[in-house]
Formats: C-alpha cells, structure tokens, sequence
C-alpha cells in the first residue's frame, strides 16, 4: 500500500519581552534556578496578573506579516491541567478568541516551487516552569524561572507533506520572528521550541489518520529526524496489523526514536473557561495600521530584492534573506563594495560559511573574525586584479587567523599578482622553449595540454601571474 503523511507544527516562540506576560519579573535567562519567579507567577493568595501591553504588540506585529485575521477583541483563558512545573494548576492561554486569525506563509521546496501553509491560529500564552530529571538521584528538581515568560503558539494547518517541508516552514517562522524582533530564535535556550503532529492514511484517502504529537524538538535537524522515524512507525505499525493511538510522544535524538510519553488530550480535557482576572484585549484598526506600518522589510520581500535589484540567482537570495543574521552581515558588507553582490555572495555562502561550520566553538555572523568591510575589501582586491582568486584564498585564510585586512596581507606577504605583460610573456617563453613535446601536441589538436603550460607558469610565478593573461599571452605565443 502507498501512504500519504499529514503533518502540523506547532511552534512557540517566545516574546522578547524584558518582563514577564503577566507580571514584572525578569524573562533573562540563566539566573540561578528559582529566582526570577514572583508571587503573581507562583499564584499566590491575593495576587492578580496584570497584562503586557507589549506581547499584544508583538502578537499582532506577526499577526500583520503573515495577512492574517487579527482579532480586534481576544480572550485569555484558563486550560486547567496538574503538573509540578504549573503551580497555579492552570496556565493563562487563549483559545476560542485568539489575538491573531488564519493567515499563510509561501515556503520554497527543493525544487524551487512555492507552497502556501497556512496558519490556524497564533495564541498568546504564559509558559510553565521547567522539570529537571537528572540533577538529582531519584527526584526531580522544579525551576519556576520560565513560569510566566510570555510565549506566541503558532499553528499550522495540516499542510505539510514531508519532513523537509516542515523544516522548510519552521526555519521561515523562525527567520520571520527574528526579523520581527519578537523572538531571538535561540533553539538552545528554548526561546523557540517545536512540536510536530504527525498521521499517515492511504494515499487518496481523505480522512485524516491518528496523529501522534512529538514534543518540544529543540533543532531543525531533530525536526527531520524525529518526523521521519515517526512516518516510518506508524506505517510499520499498521501494515504489522496495529493502530496508530492518539498521544504525546518525545524524541531521543541519543537513540533516535520516539516514545510514548502520555495520551494526547482533547480541548475539553482542560476544561477552559475565560480567567476572570483578565478582561478582554480590544485592538483597533488604527492600532493595527499603526503595527503594519513598523514592520521593517521582511524575508520574502528581501529575497525578492535581492533576485530583481542585485540579480542573485534564486538559490543565493534564498539562502541570504533566509536568516537575518546572514543578510545583515551581506548588506554590510555590500554597502562597502556595492558592484559585487554576485562576488559577495559566493564568499559568504561558501568560503566564510565553511570556516565558521569548521570552527570548533559554535559561531554567529556577528561572531566572525572577518568583519563584513574586510571581506568586500578582499573582494575589491580580487575585481581590481590586485590579487587571483586562488590568492585571495591564501589571503582569506590570514584574515581568519586574524592577521589583518587585505591589503596589509598582500602587502606583508608580497602577494600582488603579477600584470606587467612583459613579465609574463618572458616566463611563457620559457616554458615553452622546455617543453617542445607538448608545443606540438598542442599545435596538433590537443587542447588539454593549454592547462599543463599554465600549471607550468603559475607555478613558476608562485601563483602570481594573473592567469587571464597568461590564458590569452600563452595562446598567442603557442600559436604563432
């Protein structure tokens, strides 16, 4: 039998807010366990939550980027559930009016086609504490710091049909948001989690099958992953003659498998019912206009500019607007050499990229020991003829290693290429004059040999010699 996958993410993405949605703690990470949850996170006696007027500003601000419905009136609701990590025992979320409606965002698939997903919903929400299992011999250690921090859940429709198409749609909501400035993405600290709703059902089938959730997947690459081995047990389980049950699942990226954690529960589960603490959040659309007229230039409308103003080719556009990271390190470096984005673009997509996966620490762009001035001085010293591409090589590699910019390398390291003709004509003669063999096996229809009397004279001229001119000096003399 032939099987179909259905997947949706849902993905929480948390605000960038100083404080907390609901009280005037600090979101800093890092503090010592226990220390930045106050009495309102906690849920003591007495205490009232009191909004974030900023969340609701962030909440619409992606609401607006993705044309989604925003909800001029949203509720906040109490989704009743025990847990250690919950001490109220509840959380404060929103669910049948959320601040911002359907919408969709155009993924690009690997072969260069666009593919709407849409967007259910986008939810305000307060996170729960965290649970640490392996600090202490046979307990568990509860740390209430995360308790409050304001979180936007973002559900997809069932949209996705593959591993690679969830990536693909994750790393776009994880660039929105960064663009946005409503999240800084850090997947390791868990400012930007994933959950995965995964079903299979027969091809042509249209009811959907059970789907299983896996839980806060914390990288792109255990997203694939963790899909993957999933698509795979559930075929497996039913072709064996099993069902597919509806549950929470986690993912062991040490073991590379699910496992059960508990049954999925449904809406009526948590027993909602609106928070009377909190009143309605009423929007207006001149504080909706107002958000969609901050929103800086977004990802797609970047790589759009990129393919029509710089000409880029549609693979490099996708990759620099894909991060805003990458294509602020591209737009710096191109506001100091404004002719040469093509140029541009291929060192940062490959040379600089390569020395920053090959580094041992775990490096940004903002982190790269090559600033983005240097490398488009480097790449003027390559358009002038001041130095070849293979040079520039040698001379990247001594910027890495923090020995300068490009001009007090070549000039310390005598690296200037070679461009007085008479110079390389001279060392042409040369080669020629010891290699008459392959003089005439040129001369007699064999074009390979060209590449030998050039490896002969870069050689000579410890790779200085501009090779376009040896190309076209050499032809000349070979064949006169």
């Amino acid at each position: 039998m032939q099987w179909e996958t259905v997947i949706g993410l849902e993905i929480h993405a948390q605000l960038a807010t100083k404080s907390k949605i609901f009280s005037a703690a600090s979101t800093a990470f890092g503090a010592e366990p226990n220390t930045q949850a106050c009495a309102v996170d906690l849920g003591l006696p007495g205490v009232l939550p009191v909004l974030n007027a900023e969340v609701v500003r962030m909440a619409i601000k992606f609401g607006v980027a993705i044309n989604a419905e925003i909800g001029h009136e949203s509720v906040f609701a109490r989704k009743n559930y025990f847990y250690p990590d919950l001490p109220k025992g509840y959380q404060i979320s929103q669910f049948e009016l959320p601040i911002v409606g359907k919408g969709e965002l155009p993924i690009t698939l690997e072969d260069g086609s666009v593919k709407l997903i849409g967007v259910t919903r986008a939810h305000l929400e307060e996170d729960a504490g965290k649970s640490l299992h392996d600090q202490f011999p046979g307990q568990t250690g509860i740390d209430l710091n995360r308790a409050g921090t304001p979180l936007l859940e973002i559900v997809s429709e069932p949209d996705m049909s593959s591993a690679r198409e969830a990536v693909a749609y994750a790393r776009k909501i994880h660039a929105l948001v960064q663009y946005l400035e409503i999240c800084d993405g850090n997947m390791q600290e868990g400012s930007f989690r994933c959950d995965a709703n995964v079903s299979v059902r027969p091809v042509g089938q249209k009811e959907l099958g059970t789907r299983a959730e896996l839980k806060n997947i914390n990288s792109f690459r255990f997203l694939e992953r963790a899909i993957n081995y999933e698509i795979e047990r559930q075929i497996e389980l039913i072709e064996d003659g099993g069902e597919v049950v509806q549950e929470t699942r986690l993912y062991d990226a040490d073991k590379h498998e699910t496992r059960s954690m508990r049954s999925k529960e449904e809406a009526n589960d948590y027993r909602y019912f609106p928070d009377p603490d909190l009143l309605p959040v009423r929007v207006t659309d001149d504080d909706i206009d107002a958000i969609r007229a901050s929103l800086p230039e977004l990802p797609e409308q970047k790589r759009q500019r990129y393919i029509a103003e710089l000409k880029l080719s549609e693979y490099n556009a996708e990759l620099l607007s894909g991060s805003r990271e990458i294509s602020q390190y591209f737009e710096a470096a191109l506001e100091a050499a404004s002719n040469q984005a093509a140029a541009l673009a291929n060192w940062i997509l490959g040379d600089l990229t390569g020395a920053m996966n090959k580094s041992e620490q775990e490096m940004s762009f903002a982190d790269a020991p090559i600033a983005p001035q240097q490398l488009a001085g480097l790449i003027a010293r390559i358009a002038d003829n001041t130095i070849s591409g293979k040079i520039a090589k040698e001379v990247f590699e001594a910027m890495w290693n923090g020995e300068g910019d490009a001009d007090a390398i070549i000039e310390s390291k005598g690296l200037k290429q070679i461009t007085d003709s008479g110079e390389i004509e001279a060392m042409i003669d040369e080669v020629i004059a010891a290699n008459p063999g392959q003089v005439e096996q040129f001369r007699a229809g064999k074009e390979k040999v060209l590449g030998f009397f050039v490896g002969q004279i870069m050689k000579q001229s410890k790779g200085k010699a501009n090779p376009g001119q040896v190309n076209q000096l050499l032809r000349e003399k070979l064949k006169s």
